[in-house]
């Protein structure tokens, strides 16, 4: 259940982090922020610079209430102007773009039409015409990528179950393998094709049981396919097993296309991903967990292409997590980002020499177990990012000594709005650990008056609480709450023993450090302690009915896809049996199920007595609901008061407004009724 995001494993075990990012003071305005505002809220995603570094190519998102869904188009931004260029309209579920080598075409993927289930390969010509479907796969693309030569593209697709007929038939009993309880067919394996840019018959690349690397949200995305710049070779990340549960079993693969050898890259049998070639194809640079354990911080490795091998750790003079890398054109360093105390951070990282900061000012690279950033032919850097008083927008740096410019302004009514104040809270925690996390005020605070606190945990738990903006945490603050987040070992901000002092501790370390960041907090003399709220999802959930099973300060709770049991997180979620890496092995080995049980918080039910909301997604695969059901029956039989709502939605949090919304009104009115 303890995240680690870096390697393949980090990405099964990823519970979702959910949105703790907060925003300093904003200028008094009319008003406050209300639920009403959440549905203005633009997203900007996935920029891709052009070759000729005019413009930049992106996604732009925004809420359709009346359709209850998000409306997505391609856009290109002009760097010169911010001026925005419509490339689709009504393209449904259109994303990644990528410009074709020349920059005279650029491919994207998207539904073919709104009933399609499977998004397929669009190419546009950016002289002018309709873009061009040229796959038709049946489970539709994955992911792609441009030759260097720009006359085929390398994409990514799942097999048909070989039984396909029979199924159909309903001969379709699958074999179970590491897959999660809502698994309702055979999970099938994913490989290479490789089809021409103007459409044709594709020619499969790879086969076998074996598969590309697989990715389910939320997580990063799946390690992708990166050419060689002679075009000969395609570099892909090897998955032993389909199943999600096994996604710690990679490797880096090296194809050479024309002849369809295959050669491992380095002796490494888990743990790997994300390789990329070095500009002049001689190195690769690549995602690795520190001494090869997931519960350390992710390092980029270099290694050389021709005679491959471990190579060396390029960036651990960097002590974070790191989940993003990119080359530099020279090739001579690497971008890399993760999060650094309350902020994510961008560092440039020459090969033979110390790592230098970027200064991005105040803001915030967006994260979502990813950097969503782009760098250009010049050295010239793109990235989607949060500011302190406003959500996601457009960022340009000319090179990495610039500072960023905001090319966009998409959600300037949410910026104009008055909002709370943020800061840094720093204290000194349990087993000499220096800790931080985050405040947001209410929009007119007065530090001469008493005002109630919610406290909202961070998911991951390899994530971190940062300041920037975030809705929810807003909205809190408007109704007069303090919010705190706490980070806490596990968190990725501050080393790798901070993030590794989880491992087979999962709540009772963190615990103490929440613990004593609000009994500083408290010394600070603003905060009614009568009056105390704790709030998350996912671990945050966990965190959540951790503490009120074992501290007596909460008035109210909210647990939002909790994880309860450990038990039924290692054998029905997603990624399953990948729980051994958080403890000493499986829980059916030697003694280690006593540290399961010790550390699910059902196993404290008898002691939670704080009335307590549990809100979860009837289809959730990374944190199974009968998880919830066990701890709403648990605080329901010991009179505890409780209610729980559930959504009859797949996923680990709900994807559209309309749930979104009510995800947060019942949590605001929850607090409300007990706090106020």
């Amino acid at each position: 259940m303890k995240l680690r995001l870096a390697s393949a494993v980090k990405l099964v075990a990823a519970l979702f982090w959910f949105s703790i990012a907060f925003v300093p003071g904003a200028p008094a305005q009319s008003r406050s922020l209300q639920l009403d505002d959440f549905a203005k809220i633009t997203t900007v995603s996935d920029p891709q610079i052009s070759p000729d570094g005019k413009s930049i190519a992106c996604i732009l998102s925004r809420i359709n209430l009346d359709q209850d869904r998000s409306d997505r188009e391609l856009v290109l931004i002009e760097i010169a102007s911010g001026v925005p260029h419509a490339m689709t309209h009504d393209r449904k579920g259109v994303g990644s773009p990528r410009w074709s080598p020349e920059g005279d075409r650029l491919a994207f993927e998207a539904l073919d039409t709104a009933k399609e289930p499977h998004l397929q390969l669009f190419v546009m010509p950016m002289s002018g015409g309709e873009a061009k479907k040229i796959t038709d796969a049946p489970d539709g693309v994955e992911q792609f990528a441009w030759r260097p030569n720009g006359q085929d593209i390398a994409y990514v697709s799942s097999d048909e179950p070989e039984n396909k007929k029979e199924i159909e038939k309903h001969n379709d009993a699958f074999e179970v393998g590491d897959n999660d309880y809502l698994a309702s067919g055979p999970t099938t394996p994913s490989h290479l094709w490789l089809i021409p840019a103007e459409g044709g018959k594709p020619r499969r690349l790879t086969q076998g049981a074996w598969s590309l690397a697989k990715s389910a949200p939320p997580s990063s995305p799946a390690s992708p396919i990166t050419w060689s710049t002679d075009g000969k070779l395609l570099l892909f990340t090897r998955q032993e097993h389909p199943q999600f549960g096994d996604a710690d079993l990679t490797s880096l693969q090296v194809l050479t296309v024309d002849s369809g050898e295959i050669r491992k890259l380095t002796t490494h049998t888990t743990q790997e991903s994300f390789g990329l070639f070095s500009p002049d194809g001689s190195k690769i640079a690549y995602w690795y967990p520190r001494d090869g354990d997931p519960n350390n911080e992710n390092e980029i490795m270099l290694t050389d292409t021709a005679a491959g091998g471990d190579g060396a750790s390029a960036t651990h003079a960097i002590d974070h997590n790191l989940f993003r890398v990119i080359w530099m054109p020279d090739g001579n360093s690497l971008l890399v980002g993760g999060h650094d105390g309350t902020q994510t951070s961008l560092w440039l990282q020459p090969l033979n020499a110390a790592p230098k900061k970027l200064n991005l000012g105040d803001v915030n690279p967006t994260w979502s177990f990813w950097i969503d950033a782009h760098v250009g032919r010049k050295g010239d850097i793109a990235f989607t990012g949060v500011s302190p008083t406003q959500p996601s927008e457009l960022y340009y740096m000319a090179s990495a000594n610039d500072a960023p410019r905001r090319l966009t302004n998409f959600n300037k009514d949410i910026a104009a709005l008055h909002l709370g104040k943020a800061e840094r809270f720093e204290w000194q925690g349990p087993d000499n650990f220096k800790e931080d996390g985050v405040l947001v005020y209410p929009p007119d605070f007065d530090k001469s008056k008493k005002y109630p606190l919610v406290l909202y945990i961070h998911g991951g738990p390899t994530a971190s609480s940062t300041i920037q903006f975030a809705f929810l945490p807003q909205l809190l603050s408007s109704r007069g709450y303090v919010v705190f987040s706490p980070n806490y070992r596990g968190s990725d901000n501050i080393s790798n023993a901070y993030q590794r002092a989880i491992f087979n501790d999962a709540g009772d370390g963190p615990g103490r450090d929440v613990i004593a960041g609000i009994d500083a907090l408290k010394q600070q003399g603003f905060i009614d302690e009568a009056k105390i709220g704790v709030t998350g999802w996912s671990y945050g959930g966990y965190m959540t009915t951790w503490l009120i099973g074992h501290y007596d300060i909460w008035k109210a709770a909210l647990a939002g896809a909790p994880v309860t049991n450990e038990i039924d997180q290692y054998n029905l979620s997603d990624g399953n049996v990948a729980e051994r890496y958080s403890y000493k092995g499986s829980p059916y080995v030697g003694e280690n199920m006593k540290d399961y049980i010790a550390q699910s918080p059902i196993t404290y039910a008898s002691h939670m007595k704080t009335p307590t909301l549990i809100l979860h997604d009837v289809g959730d695969a990374r944190v199974t609901i009968t998880q919830s059901y066990q701890l709403f029956h648990a605080l329901k039989d010991n009179g505890t008061p409780v209610r729980f709502f559930a959504y009859p939605v797949p996923g680990h949090f709900p994807g559209d407004p309309v749930r979104v919304m009510d995800v947060y009104k019942r949590w605001v009115d929850w607090m409300d009724q007990y706090l106020k």
